[in-house]
């Protein structure tokens, strides 16, 4: 029988008017750092193995913060949190599936004005590893800093053209990971829910080789949870284009949430959300293919 690793990582995704990183990490009843030492809906309950924040400014490039401690033990987070605000935020907290705990391996992974995090695992990820590093674009390689498959997942769909098409570049690295997993006679080659961001437009994946992905979700619309809620202070303060794409609920409102389906990419730019059906696709050979056979 063949061993797959799972991992169980939580994220979360806002994009709206800006707020305190403290009220999204801290403030709500299941917040991301109630999340790292009890998760509600996790394959594990406990995501003590770093953490780390991206968020968008004053600079061209995202800001990040990495941290190999337990997000619920980081004096630093609490502090950053409760001073810096921002209207586009993606926040992790991580679980390993057996790569080290440093912060070259946190989530957000950054390239130029783009974010990328993922919960889930590429499976027997030692097995494949030297065959989907080979597929990287050589001019990308050097930036790679970490040892994790979702990182490699990240440069992979960079590869493939994540900047111009990101719902194509993804189903293509996710296609190229499964092709290769089961050349390597792996059943279930992946597991995600992946989040990635250029600053204006979030796109959120969820799928998984055997139809069973973790579990992500979205907020309804604010302007209808203020109709039904009115004297929830929180929701008065939120702008009609607050969005929050999150692994699990951050509370117990009733009829906040909604679950995104199996097999779903969710495009979020300003306050409008799509959802369309999300399918791996074969990759084009690539120029990591083509100078690994040179």
């Amino acid at each position: 029988m063949i061993e797959r690793t799972t991992a169980m990582c939580r994220w979360l995704a806002y994009s709206g008017s800006p707020v305190l990183l403290s009220d999204l990490l801290f403030a709500p009843e299941n917040s991301l750092v109630v999340q790292s030492m009890h998760s509600r809906l996790g394959v594990e309950a406990v995501n003590g193995d770093g953490f780390g924040v991206g968020w968008y400014g004053a600079q061209e490039e995202p800001g990040i913060y990495h941290s190999t401690e337990p997000a619920w033990s980081d004096r630093n987070l609490r502090e950053l949190s409760s001073h810096a605000s921002a209207g586009r935020v993606f926040a992790h907290i991580r679980a390993t599936t057996g790569t080290p705990v440093q912060q070259s391996n946190c989530h957000p992974f950054r390239h130029g004005r783009w974010l990328w995090m993922h919960n889930g695992a590429i499976a027997e990820f030692a097995s494949v590893k030297r065959d989907l590093t080979l597929e990287v674009e050589p001019a990308l390689f050097p930036l790679i800093e970490g040892s994790t498959d979702s990182e490699l997942f990240f440069f992979l769909a960079l590869t493939y053209g994540l900047e111009q098409d990101p719902p194509a570049a993804v189903a293509r690295a996710v296609g190229f990971i499964e092709e290769t997993g089961r050349r390597h006679g792996i059943q279930f080659p992946i597991q995600m829910t992946v989040a990635t961001t250029d600053g204006e437009v979030t796109w959120a994946f969820r799928y998984s080789s055997e139809g069973r992905s973790r579990s992500l979700f979205h907020n309804v619309d604010v302007s209808a949870l203020r109709m039904q809620h009115p004297d929830n202070p929180t929701l008065q303060q939120l702008s009609d284009d607050a969005r929050l794409v999150v692994s699990e609920p951050l509370g117990s409102l009733q009829g906040a949430w909604r679950e995104v389906p199996e097999s779903t990419c969710l495009v979020i730019e300003g306050g409008r959300e799509q959802l369309h059906p999300f399918s791996p696709s074969s990759a084009p050979s690539s120029a990591g293919s083509a100078a690994a056979a040179q």
